[in-house]
């Protein structure tokens, strides 16, 4: 990864834009997640969506990623290839979209239960919803982003979670990922200074045990090493001079 890139007040605008497709993408798959569903519908109503905006897939070719979203069921973390998989009863699933729409990228994900999930699952995607709110109340221009990373690290291990290492967050907009990699874990008054002008996909991912993970011989899904369930959530923000903006909502 290079340099930081800070956008322009154009850029944001754009991007702010394309976040909001992002936002729509996420809300109609969340609605759309239902047991019967295969992974690969969801994934084709997302691309749907999507085009009908002018927009395309960011993910879609990306390194030679075969689709439009990364939909990631269970023990699955990250990169999961949409297919004909039915989700079940209980499930607990992934959906990661990214939007390019003029000449610029947006990176949302979000992680719902299927019909009647597990109380711990419930509870592990709560608090991995939680960490990526208390993670962003830290940004503003100014501060250190391990403020934001100790506070994403701090809420997934009260609440008794695993905080997956060997993946990060980082920066978009121009390029799907540039600097900086976004680590889930650090400490405050460390790292990076962060700018107005920023735009950062921050994306906590958790698991219900360890955080050691394999990749599958697809060479994409992500999956944790003992086998259980993972939960993941991203937005992409921009640092503003009193905060922050989420860029990926409705």
């Amino acid at each position: 990864m290079s340099k930081i890139s800070l956008k322009t007040k154009k850029e944001i605008a754009i991007m702010r834009a394309g976040g909001k497709i992002a936002g729509e993408v996420l809300a109609e798959l969340s609605k759309a997640t239902k047991p019967g569903v295969t992974t690969l519908e969801l994934n084709d109503l997302a691309e749907k969506i999507i085009i009908s905006h002018g927009a395309t897939a960011s993910f879609k070719g990306f390194k030679g990623y075969p689709a439009a979203t990364c939909i990631s069921v269970n023990n699955e973390v990250v990169h999961g290839i949409p297919s004909n998989r039915k989700l079940v009863d209980g499930d607990v699933v992934g959906i990661d979209v990214g939007v390019f729409y003029q000449g610029l990228h947006t990176d949302t994900a979000v992680t719902v239960g299927v019909g009647k999930v597990s109380e711990k699952a419930q509870k592990m995607i709560n608090i991995t919803k939680q960490s990526l709110e208390n993670g962003l109340s830290k940004i503003k221009a100014g501060v250190y982003l391990g403020d934001a990373q100790a506070e994403i690290q701090k809420t997934l291990e009260t609440g008794g979670l695993g905080v997956i290492r060997d993946l990060t967050g980082h920066g978009v907009g121009r390029e799907l990922q540039e600097s900086p990699a976004i680590a889930n874990y650090g400490r405050k008054g460390q790292g990076l200074i962060l700018e107005e002008g920023m735009t950062l996909a921050i994306e906590p991912m958790s698991t219900m045990g360890d955080w050691h993970v394999l990749m599958l011989d697809d060479g994409w899904t992500v999956v944790t090493a003992d086998n259980s369930l993972s939960a993941h959530f991203e937005h992409t923000i921009v640092v503003t001079k009193d905060g922050y903006e989420i860029l990926t909502k409705l």
